[in-house]
């Protein structure tokens, strides 16, 4: 009769390390996301910022629109470490009040582009009824010329919002609306792929026969699994959505003098360039380290949520 080997069992002390470790996605991405240098110097600088631009006004209590006519043109000074500009208003105080109006607008729009691409796609991908009438009318918006079409939307717009909710209020949310309403084509475009791929799964084919409802599905189901690219694509969204009304602010047509942002800043202080160049160098170098750092983390999540990428 043949005998039966026995299996030696395991031991604690024989497992390896990374063998304890959590197997979840998350944890996964993590580990291959601190792989990512440039990622995590990327992560440290912006909190720097973020930090900075919300927590900074408690300890540098500077009014940023105190006039101070002496004051102008002063430089960078211990008083003003940033200088001051035309009516000697403080550079550094604005810098901070200017970064939490732009980083509001960057998350803000980058939401309502996450939420309108993400919709479109799941509805594109799942439903084939559906599918050519969408991605027809998202070809169409990637056809369109963003930043005329913004320009126009904006010059009709924004009396009638300043009227209604105030002259900052009325237009932060037209440039938050036009940015984002204008921004949510390539999010659809990628969730609709990612749809395609994993509607046919077996989980999915699993959650039809019992009956599940296509809200259910969509929703419970295929969302999470294309949850990840669109986290990646929301990165990328935050820094366009701060160069855009940059580029608004620079061209004279986004906040008013008396509501700084960065962009607004580098608009103001254009034409005091050869007079004191901290006024242009500061904010744009502000949005230069922001825009990058978000560009350096999303290339990091992009990699740590790759599955080939992950072991």
């Amino acid at each position: 009769m043949a005998t039966v080997a026995k299996s030696k069992p395991i031991k604690l002390d024989d497992v390896e390390p990374e063998m304890l470790k959590s197997n979840s996605l998350w944890s996964d991405a993590w580990r291959q996301f601190r792989k990512h240098k440039l990622a995590m110097i990327a992560v440290f600088v912006l909190f720097f910022i973020v930090a900075g631009v919300i927590i900074g006004p408690f300890f540098w209590t500077v009014d940023p629109e105190h006039i101070e006519i002496t004051e102008s043109y002063s430089g960078m000074t211990t008083i003003h470490p940033f200088g001051t500009d035309s009516l000697g208003r403080d550079t550094l105080a604005r810098v901070m009040f200017g970064g939490r109006v732009s980083l509001a607008i960057g998350i803000s729009a980058m939401l309502i582009a996450m939420f309108l691409g993400t919709l479109v796609g799941l509805l594109a991908g799942y439903y084939r009824s559906l599918d050519n009438i969408l991605m027809r009318i998202t070809d169409m918006f990637l056809s369109l010329p963003i930043l005329p079409l913004l320009l126009v939307i904006t010059l009709l717009f924004r009396d009638s919002l300043r009227k209604i909710f105030g002259p900052e209020m009325g237009i932060f949310i037209l440039t938050v609306t036009i940015i984002g309403a204008l921004g949510w084509m390539p999010t659809a475009r990628l969730v609709r792929g990612e749809v395609l791929a994993v509607k046919g799964q077996e989980f999915v084919l699993a959650a039809r026969s019992i009956g599940s409802p296509d809200y259910r599905i969509l929703f419970g189901h295929i969302l999470r699994n294309v949850f990840s690219p669109v986290i990646v694509a929301a990165t990328f969204s935050i820094a366009s959505a701060i160069i855009t009304e940059a580029a608004l602010s620079f061209l004279g047509l986004g906040f008013p003098p008396d509501f700084p942002t960065w962009g607004r800043l580098l608009f103001d202080g254009k034409d005091f360039l050869t007079i004191t160049p901290a006024l242009v160098i500061w904010p744009g170098l502000f949005i230069s380290l922001t825009v990058l750092c978000v560009n350096f983390i999303g290339d990091g999540l992009r990699d740590a949520l790759d599955p080939k990428m992950r072991k």
